[in-house]
């Protein structure tokens, strides 16, 4: 037991040094806690510490205890038990104690635990100290911290957010958000550009339904905050409704009533010049501290950045897509016995613009050839190949190629420019009095077909290779698929941003575009529509261009169905093209029974011309209608030099091809024209 009479006890030479060694040695004192007895011996200092005058203390270490908070007593006891019990030598707590006069002292102690030979705690000795000024010290070190956290974080998050703003809009949209306003902890935001001429237009507007006339556009000259601090390249902070009255009293009256008593006006400043002001606004503010207004001019600095990245990137796209619209079609031709809807949607988020295309053109003998297309890639380069694509195309189909032809010269001419862009594309020649379409296709989408009833169905069609890879690998072969158009149905070409879907394969878009379009309205017009109101809304990473093609029944002429085809000399992929158009005519107009004879009859008659004359030959199939439904093929060329039937003889390998002509057909002859002849033949087919 310790003799509270014989003084203070001395400190071990191991004892921790104090955690501050200025403190004074009336702020801190010691104690000797006897474990055996229970007393607590308190030195002169100690007591002046705790406030306990001598007299007053007992000597338990329990009557201490009562005079803390029961949390703090509750904490140090079980700090105390557990040094105890667990072998530790030290233990250190902060509590607090209640002095006379009620008030609460914060408070150090340390303690260390003395163990017999056995190694149970025996005694405690330690000091016990005023902590009030290190925890004030500590108090304003945390505060200091958490304002150095609030600002970085303020500068963080805005930053992150605004590194995915790509238009200007986006940029506002950022800063307009709830969770934006509440980091900066204002009410709402103007901000305004600085265009030419000393112009400022106002894109932000701040509170809702609060716009002020006459502010869309202001000058720099005049007496409004944005205009001040465009001018003077300095921040002003409005830290009152009186203040904010007196600097502008032409503004103040039109929002006196919002409730507005402070506001921070910043300008914004971007390689050294200024490009626009950003003001925000708030309900319940007085002022603005210094760390306040750092973190304001800082983020005045990060959103300037982001406004001039966003405006750069909003004029560039405009030029591009200016660029894409410049090289589509002006205008849809007039095409008799048919209605035709075109759309075009460039997606703006994350992307520039692509190289999707659509072409409508008018070809001879009532044909319209339907051209959609989409080149690789999302920038200016695509866009400028997308516009000599179209034009190549409209080219060699206006000089009387086949789909297949003209698919394959397309892809020798995109082979052929300087560029590593490859296209997909799909072209259909439709003969709007017979309803035969034919339709080639190179690595794009498949057509859809809408019934007159609304039904939707996928068109599947044999394709080649994309354009541009089909010529650096020598696969220029693009088979031709036939389809017939009764009047009323309509063909839809689209490109693939009309139905790739996030995170769903084609397959799952195509179903969901079969439905939109069974579901969707009957006139195409509003259907394009439709379509494009429903990208707008699911938005994508992609252009989507359509086109619409609907057969008109009234316009259908009485004569019926006529396809025509040019076959130059020493042009094979032309011949093999003419007879797959005579196929798919014979077999689509129903005379499939007669198909491989109509075949076989216009091939010779073509060979002959190009054996036998000095230039190409005119191929053209159609239907007449009459008592008896028939079928004529005729072959025309530039000489007027008329066939005649030879005699082969048993060896002659040639001079059998008007026999067969005349053993095949139901009738045949020649025609003399002006500038040549035309050899003709009929064939009678059933009615469909």
């Amino acid at each position: 037991m310790v003799d509270r009479a014989a003084g203070a006890p001395t400190l071990p030479d191991d004892w921790p040094a104090s955690p501050d060694t200025s403190l004074t040695l009336n702020r801190m004192g010691s104690f000797d806690w006897d474990l055996a007895s229970g007393l607590m011996h308190l030195d002169g200092p100690a007591h002046h510490v705790l406030d306990l005058p001598p007299e007053e203390y007992d000597g338990r270490r329990t009557s201490l205890m009562a005079r803390m908070p029961s949390e703090d007593a509750a904490r140090l006891d079980a700090l105390v038990t557990q040094a105890l019990k667990n072998g530790s030598e030290n233990y250190g707590a902060y509590f607090r104690i209640r002095r006379r006069d009620g008030s609460l002292r914060w408070t150090h102690s340390q303690g260390c635990v003395r163990r017999d030979a056995e190694g149970r705690p025996v005694r405690v000795i330690g000091i016990v100290r005023d902590a009030t000024v290190e925890l004030a010290d500590a108090t304003a070190r945390f505060a200091a911290d958490n304002e150095r956290r609030w600002q970085t974080s303020v500068v963080e998050a805005t930053t992150a957010a605004l590194a995915h703003a790509r238009t200007v809009q986006d940029v506002i949209d950022v800063l307009k958000d709830v969770h934006g306003l509440e980091i900066f902890g204002a009410t709402s935001l103007v901000m305004g550009l600085l265009e030419p001429g000393g112009r400022i237009h106002l894109v932000a507007e701040g509170p809702e339904e609060a716009f002020v006339p006459g502010t869309r556009f202001t000058r720099v000259d005049e007496q409004y905050p944005m205009s001040e601090v465009i001018r003077t390249l300095a921040p002003r902070f409005i830290e009152g409704p009186r203040d904010f009255s007196g600097s502008y009293p032409v503004l103040w009256p039109h929002i006196e009533d919002l409730g507005i008593e402070a506001a921070a006006y910043l300008p914004l400043i971007a390689q050294g010049r200024p490009i626009g002001a950003f003001g925000l606004l708030y309900n319940d503010r007085s002022g603005f501290t210094s760390a306040e207004r750092n973190v304001l001019i800082a983020l005045g600095s990060t959103i300037a950045q982001s406004v001039q990245r966003a405006v750069l990137y909003d004029q560039e796209h405009d030029l591009a897509e200016g660029l894409q619209q410049a090289m589509l079609p002006r205008r849809i031709p007039d095409v008799p016995g048919a209605q035709i809807a075109v759309r075009y949607r460039s997606a703006r988020i994350g992307r520039d613009i692509g190289g999707d295309w659509y072409d409508v053109i008018p070809l001879p003998g009532g044909r319209v050839g339907a051209v959609i297309g989409d080149v690789q890639g999302h920038d200016t380069d695509a866009a400028a190949v997308m516009g000599q694509l179209r034009i190549v195309l409209r080219a060699y189909a206006a000089e009387g190629h086949s789909p297949a032809t003209v698919m394959a010269r397309a892809s020798a001419f995109l082979h052929e420019l300087d560029t590593d862009r490859f296209a997909t594309c799909l072209y259909a020649e439709a003969d709007l009095s017979s309803g035969v379409v034919q339709v080639v296709r190179a690595g794009h989408v498949d057509p859809l077909l809408r019934d007159t009833d609304g039904s939707c169905r996928r068109i599947p069609v044999d394709g080649g290779m994309p354009l541009g890879l089909s010529a650096e690998f020598g696969r220029l072969e693009y088979p031709v698929t036939t389809v017939e158009l009764d009047p009323g149905q309509a063909l839809l070409l689209y490109t693939d941003g009309l139905v790739e879907l996030p995170g769903t394969d084609l397959d799952d878009g195509m179903q969901q575009l079969t439905a939109l379009v069974r579901n969707g309205p009957r006139d195409i017009q509003e259907l394009a529509d439709h379509l494009c109101e429903v990208v707008d809304e699911r938005g994508g990473d992609d252009d989507v261009a359509l086109l619409l093609l609907r057969r008109r029944g009234a316009l259908t002429p009485q004569s019926g169905g006529r396809l025509q085809q040019y076959v130059g000399q020493n042009d094979p992929d032309a011949l093999r093209s003419a007879r797959r158009m005579v196929r798919s005519a014979v077999e689509a107009w129903g005379g499939r029974a007669r198909a491989d004879e109509i075949e076989l009859v216009a091939d010779e008659l073509t060979t002959n011309a190009l054996l036998h004359t000095d230039g190409g030959a005119s191929v053209t199939v159609r239907v007449l209608s009459g008592p008896q439904r028939r079928l004529r093929v005729e072959v025309e060329d530039l000489s007027s030099a008329l066939p005649r039937r030879r005699d082969a003889g048993e060896s002659g390998v040639s001079g059998r091809g008007l026999l067969l002509v005349d053993r095949l057909t139901d009738a045949w002859g020649v025609d003399p024209r002006g500038s040549g002849k035309s050899v003709w033949c009929e064939f009678a087919v059933p009615d469909r």
